[in-house]
């Protein structure tokens, strides 16, 4: 049998994990990551369709990619890129979003964008490729998480809760370092590709979706950890003091 204290710690972490796990899933299915926010008349508007076309048929190129985002007033994310500009005879604002391919994914980032001859930058390779794969696996340490805490439930032990608190404080890790690995990686891109006079860029609530949802995996990992060792420890106690 449980204690009270031990099931409301349990019934508690659930809900964190529940809540971080909804976070991370929005976080990574929206583009608002880095948004490029540039004033207006200064889309160069003879160009605008231009810069539309490549968007959505080019090959992946990160300049063009870059280029295209920041003179359209574009939002980036994990796994959607998009671009917003006004139509010459409407007011309203048209969005249009594109997918990154896998492929696109695992393209190599250069020293120079665009210039395939400035040798290969690694380390922004390895960090665009670190933020696509760690939401993944911190998803993936959830779930199997969650089939551990259905076994312990029908096994009726709560010793399998210290497994489910260690995936935790794994998907924890892996969620702090997506958000760590894109913010490095987006530095060291505005560093080789200083953005225009007058183009702002700033952080999207996505990114901040899933900086929440780290401490609240680690809060359920801290408290299935408490859990799962006090229960041991008292389990431990009472055994023998009825051998005594």
């Amino acid at each position: 049998m449980v204690d009270n204290r031990y099931a409301t710690a349990l019934v508690i972490g659930s809900v964190l994990s529940l809540l971080a796990t909804v976070y991370l899933s929005v976080a990574v299915g929206t583009p608002h990551w880095y948004q490029y926010r540039s004033p207006p008349g200064n889309h160069e508007a003879s160009n605008a369709s231009e810069l539309r076309e490549d968007f959505v048929n080019w090959e992946f190129d990160e300049k063009t990619h870059s280029n295209t985002l920041v003179h359209l007033n574009g939002t980036l994310g994990l796994w959607w890129r998009c671009v917003h500009w006004l139509k010459e005879t409407d007011p309203k604002m048209v969005t249009q979003c594109e997918s990154f391919t896998l492929p696109q994914q695992f393209v190599p980032k250069y020293k120079k964008p665009g210039n395939d001859k400035a040798g290969e930058d690694l380390l922004r390779t390895y960090l665009w490729r670190c933020q696509f794969l760690l939401p993944l696996l911190s998803l993936a340490f959830v779930f199997l998480s969650g089939l551990v805490g259905v076994c312990a439930c029908l096994c009726r032990s709560i010793t399998p809760t210290l497994g489910v608190g260690v995936l935790h404080l794994l998907a924890g890790l892996c969620s702090l370092g997506t958000v760590c690995c894109f913010l490095a990686g987006m530095d060291l891109f505005h560093r080789v590709s200083v953005l225009p006079d007058g183009v702002d860029g700033s952080l999207g609530w996505s990114l901040y979706l899933a900086l929440i949802s780290s401490p609240l995996q680690m809060m359920a990992a801290a408290l299935f950890l408490w859990a799962a060792r006090s229960h041991r420890q008292n389990y431990t106690r009472m055994t023998a003091y009825r051998v005594a």
